[in-house]
């Protein structure tokens, strides 16, 4: 490693270390020395950042050696190992490259096989240690994978790059959350159902608000093209969201008495017919949420969407105390038939709004008045279609709209959580400029962030990286190469 002079022209001994005292230390020795030189200097160094960067190298270089060493004693060098119980005999012996979270570090191996066709031998090192997929310490994955569930894999690389110490590529960073959502997808409600084990409910929770909603998603094998040119030979204009799929959000949210909110399960799912997984998961949840405290008050909430209340308003055993279509959503059907009268930029307008959506909010027959003002409204003006779709709205969904007495007894009556979910899950991270996917890529994603949303990113990664070890045992009578003593 090369020493630099911090000290510039001040007269007090340097921190350099000569080149004859470092060629045959090892980097745990460099950094010893170095330490020692600082602390026997009297003065300070000239440039700090110079010399933060090279104190965080030499930490950084003595870890790698560390981590390398003891790498190298999960390998076993024998004849012959069972692995899971199956005998697998020694094939060669060679040296792999592994990403740790202090950076590249190189180990030699041994690897087995039953030498069946077709089988590929498989390392005693990584199954005992654990490395996943074939690469990655099991830290350095878990910083990995927490990293591409918020940055694109370039974005990864770059910050790692600038952070000094892992260097995984952008290609790992985009193979390896597919990696670990195929391993999830593979047993999902197994490990759903462990992480939800380990949960204990707030004692102060009252009341838990489920929600559905979905956001657009630009996909790669959404046939955009053919779409569009299935419209341009009707003769009509190609526009609007051709190539796109509707992702699914839900929400489980726990409320204390006063209404507040305490805790948040997030679940996000890839487009697909129905949004079944993303309704089967809210049913799973909801069910555990009871089965731990039958008490909580169950509100289901949501905009006017047909297909979110066809599972809401049916969710398993009829759970559901109340349902509420979300306010804002309201209001904004009511604002559309104001202006449909008035005009929107109209002074009339916005009084008329202002006045019926707070009888609405606060009035206890509010959603009846407001019907009736809206049916008025429709006589005097039969052919206004923004008019008549909002009388539609607030007749269809009347029973959900209790807004006065639900605020009354802390109840929610927005649905801006799971409204938020879809921005923060979906949106922020998948819907950036040019960006296409396929279902394998985006739920890779969606999982680790939902996962780390929902506060169990840190448990599930525990449930992840069991999953890549292995027994690894010598059969009897069969002595590890490097444990013998030379005679």
């Amino acid at each position: 490693m090369r020493a630099t002079n911090y000290l510039g022209g001040c007269p007090m001994r340097t921190s350099q270390i000569s080149t004859a005292d470092t060629t045959a230390r090892s980097a745990v020795a460099e950094l010893t020395a170095f330490i020692e030189e600082r602390r026997r200097a009297r003065g300070p160094v000239a440039d700090l950042e110079a010399f933060e960067r090279e104190l965080r190298e030499r930490f950084r270089a003595a870890e790698a050696e560390v981590m390398g060493e003891e790498l190298g004693r999960f390998d076993i060098d024998a004849p012959a190992v069972d692995i899971d119980g199956v005998l697998h005999r020694r094939v060669l012996r060679s040296s792999q490259t592994y990403m740790t979270a202090a950076g590249p570090v190189s180990v030699e191996r041994t690897l087995y096989s039953t030498r069946q066709d077709g089988e590929r031998a498989v390392p005693a090192l990584d199954l005992r240690a654990g490395i996943v997929e074939g690469y990655f310490t099991p830290l350095a994955a878990q910083h990995a994978a927490w990293a591409v569930a918020h940055l694109t894999p370039g974005e990864s690389e770059t910050m790692f790059e600038r952070l000094g110490a892992m260097t995984p590529s952008k290609s790992s960073l985009d193979r390896l959350p597919k990696a670990l959502s195929a391993l999830w997808e593979a047993d999902r409600a197994d490990f759903e159902r462990r992480l939800r084990a380990g949960e204990k409910l707030p004692k102060a929770a009252h009341t838990v608000g489920v929600s559905l909603d979905g956001v657009l998603l630009p996909m790669k094998d959404g046939a955009r093209e053919e779409k569009r040119a299935r419209t341009r030979a009707t003769g009509h204009l190609a526009k609007g969201p051709a190539g796109y799929s509707e992702a699914g959000c839900g929400t489980l949210t726990l409320y204390d008495r006063q209404g507040e909110p305490l805790r948040t399960v997030r679940l996000g799912r890839m487009p697909e017919s129905g949004k079944i997984t993303v309704k089967e998961q809210i049913a799973t949840e909801l069910d555990a949420m009871l089965a731990q405290r039958p008490d909580l008050r169950v509100v289901t909430v949501a905009d006017g969407a047909h297909d979110n209340w066809a599972f809401l308003g049916r969710l398993p055993g009829g759970r559901s105390e109340a349902q509420v279509v979300d306010f804002w959503h309201a209001a904004e059907y009511l604002h559309g038939g104001m202006a449909a009268v008035y005009g929107e930029a109209s002074t009339k307008c916005r009084a008329e709004f202002e006045k019926y959506r707070h009888i609405l909010r606060h009035d206890d027959d509010g959603v009846q008045k407001v019907i009736r003002h809206l049916r008025y409204l429709k006589e005097k003006h039969p052919r206004r279609k923004k008019l008549g779709e909002a009388l539609t709205y607030f007749r269809h969904h009347r029973h959900r709209m209790r807004y006065a007495q639900l605020a009354r007894r802390h109840m929610p009556i927005g649905s801006g959580i799971v409204e938020a979910a879809c921005k923060t899950l979906v949106t922020q991270r998948l819907k950036r400029s040019g960006m296409r996917w396929r279902h394998a890529g985006g739920q890779a994603v969606l999982t680790l962030r939902a996962l780390e949303q929902s506060g169990r990113f840190d448990r599930a990664w525990q449930l992840l990286r069991a999953a890549y070890r292995r027994d690894v045992q010598l059969p009897v009578n069969v002595v590890d190469i490097r444990s013998r003593k030379p005679s």
